[in-house]
């Protein structure tokens, strides 16, 4: 992962659950077996002084027909313990809330 992408994610994250954090690893995500399905390369980041998680996974994805990516910062919980879960509640929100968090 190059610094200009670790601090831009470093800053969606503290932006999004203000929260500092600290690059860990990357992990390859491939969620599904159809080609159109989601692929990449979520980033794990420990956070420092957050109340109620230790890390946060965190990525960027190309929005269709645009020429800037969207980027996405969830949380570990109870529910959301590995990138792909993350990916998936990503996916999951995006399908209730619409792109632009709105029903």
């Amino acid at each position: 992962m190059d610094d200009a992408q670790n601090a831009q994610l470093q800053r969606v994250i503290q932006a999004q659950h203000g929260a500092a954090a600290s690059f860990a690893r990357t992990v390859r995500v491939h969620r599904g077996a159809k080609p159109a399905e989601w692929d990449g390369m979520v980033h794990v980041f420990d956070l420092k002084n957050h109340p109620s998680a230790a890390r946060a996974f965190a990525w960027s994805s190309p929005i269709a027909g645009g020429n800037q990516p969207r980027f996405f910062a969830v949380l570990q919980s109870n529910q959301i313990a590995t990138p792909l879960q993350a990916v998936k509640a990503a996916s999951a929100a995006i399908r209730k809330w619409g792109a632009k968090g709105t029903p």
